[in-house]
């Protein structure tokens, strides 16, 4: 058996590109909010893999996007911040979006600069250049493209930095997924564990049952509501039923930034806010393994987004 390997992984790249889809997968518990939004992940949650010879610890990151208020802020502040502080950057791109690339080594503008990169993807590879760090590419949503176009896109990158590794995955049909955990040990240094061995988030129960509540909210409302959405679990106490089986009693509000917001969470006759309730108690039964009572209510908090008592819980911990 050889040296016990560890060391902190930062998950990084653009809005909805699978940075929660991977860690969840690679962790194989739901530690990371899904859904098809940007500004889905607003703090770093930390998914742990143990392994027989290594422990891995992700460090999931707002996806980068422009940024219109404090918070969105934050949240690329948290991004560009993990990359100094880990000892293996992950970077992840969608396959999917360079469906229209060139001919290899055929995308350079006449400054000689890569054509292929927007501005979010250029702050990430200037960024990972600066600190010159290990970094394992993953390309997902490759079911989405062709081979001669992957091809490309390798070629591409291989030419903008030397990556440890170019991975090409497709988390939905979970294709080279343990690869991603073999090529992150192999270039980890020798080091402890630094959680035990049963832990799989650092995460308190109160964290997991906001985040869970508002990925459901993420996934089942309208398109304009879910940027304004804040989760605050008032109450979550543990007591016995009748039948002496544990239950979890959890109450919980949700924010959102106008009236005609609130309207729409709640649904007509509630309906909506009892879907996401709905989804988000089986969720949590299954992630606790206990029965858990939610009751959930909306509230309007104007502008939030850009207050700052409230955006600060967002910034990760020095």
């Amino acid at each position: 058996m050889g040296k016990f390997k560890s060391g902190f992984v930062a998950v990084i790249g653009k809005t909805n590109v699978g940075k929660s889809s991977i860690i969840n997968r690679l962790v194989g518990e739901k530690v990371s909010a899904i859904a098809n939004k940007p500004q889905t992940t607003r703090t770093r949650i930390k998914g742990i893999v143990n392994r027989p010879n290594s422990q891995i610890i992700f460090l999931d990151t707002p996806g980068l996007h422009k940024s219109k208020s404090k918070l969105g802020n934050v949240m690329i502040e948290n991004a560009i911040a993990s990359i100094p502080e880990a000892d293996i950057v992950l970077y992840v791109i969608d396959a999917s979006e360079y469906k229209n690339i060139k001919k290899a080594n055929n995308n350079l503008d006449q400054n000689g600069e890569n054509k292929i990169l927007n501005n979010e993807d250029s702050k990430i590879v200037e960024k990972i250049k600066e600190t010159n760090k290990k970094t394992i590419l993953i390309i997902n949503k490759i079911d989405l493209i062709d081979k001669e176009k992957l091809a490309k896109i390798i070629n591409e990158y291989k030419n903008l930095y030397d990556f440890k590794a170019i991975i090409p995955v497709s988390i939905k049909k979970e294709k080279n997924v343990e690869e991603i955990l073999n090529e992150i040990e192999s270039n980890l240094e020798e080091g402890p564990a630094y959680y035990d061995t049963e832990e799989y988030t650092d995460q308190t129960l109160r964290q997991i049952a906001e985040e869970t509540i508002r990925e459901k909210a993420l996934k089942l409302l309208q398109e304009e509501v879910p940027h304004g959405i804040l989760v605050e679990v008032n109450k979550m106490k543990s007591r016995k039923t009748k039948d002496m089986e544990n239950i979890y009693d959890v109450e919980a509000t949700i924010f959102c930034l106008r009236e005609s917001h609130k309207g729409i969470i709640i649904g007509k006759n509630g309906s909506m806010l009892k879907k996401i309730g709905t989804y988000a108690r089986e969720d949590l039964e299954k992630m606790l393994d206990t029965k858990i009572n939610l009751k959930l209510w909306v509230k309007v908090k104007k502008d939030w987004i850009n207050d700052l008592s409230i955006v600060k819980k967002f910034k990760a911990d020095d």
